[in-house]
C-alpha cells in the first residue's frame, strides 16, 4: 500500500491524486499506476477541473491509476493483487477483472453510484475487496 501512496504523488491532479501497484503470489510487484492524462497529451493543455461540461473537466480524460498500473504491467497480472489508495469506479473494476486480478486492496471508499457498481461486478466475478486497516502515518512511515 505504501508503493501505491508513493505512486499518487506522480498524479498532477490537483484534488484527487489515486495510486495502485499490482503485486503477484509471489509478492513481486508487477504493475504501478496514477491517476493523469494519457502519453503525450501535455499537463498544462487538458482542464483539471470537476465542474462543468465533461468535456471540460478531468473527467473526459484521465486515465484512472488502477489501469495505469494493468497497462504499465511487466509481467502477468493473472492471480495478482491490487493495492489501490482509492476504491475503483465501475469502469476500473472491470479492467482489474479482465486482467485476472484476485483482490482489491483499497485505503479508502467514496459511496457513489460508480463504487456501488463495483462492488456489484467484484461480487459477481468473485474478485473479494477488503479495506485496509493501517494508520496512514504507518503506510506513509
Amino acid at each position: 500500500m505504501s508503493l501505491a501512496f508513493l505512486s499518487a504523488h506522480r498524479s498532477k491532479d490537483p484534488s484527487t491524486q489515486v495510486g495502485a501497484t499490482l503485486v503477484n503470489e509471489q509478492q513481486k510487484i508487477v504493475g504501478i499506476g496514477y491517476n493523469g492524462f494519457p502519453r503525450g497529451c501535455p499537463d498544462d493543455q487538458l482542464p483539471w477541473t470537476r465542474d462543468g461540461s465533461f468535456a471540460d473537466t478531468k473527467y473526459a480524460y484521465v486515465v484512472h491509476a488502477e489501469v495505469n498500473a494493468v497497462l504499465n504491467s511487466n509481467l502477468a497480472t493473472q492471480q495478482s493483487r491490487c493495492y489501490t489508495t482509492l476504491f475503483p469506479c465501475n469502469e476500473c473494476a472491470k479492467v482489474l477483472i479482465q486482467a485476472g486480478i484476485k483482490e482489491v486492496v483499497y485505503h479508502e471508499c467514496r459511496d457513489n453510484e460508480a463504487t456501488q457498481a463495483s462492488r456489484r461486478l467484484f461480487q459477481l466475478a468473485g474478485v473479494p475487496t477488503r479495506l485496509f486497516k493501517c494508520p496512514l502515518k504507518i503506510i506513509l512511515g
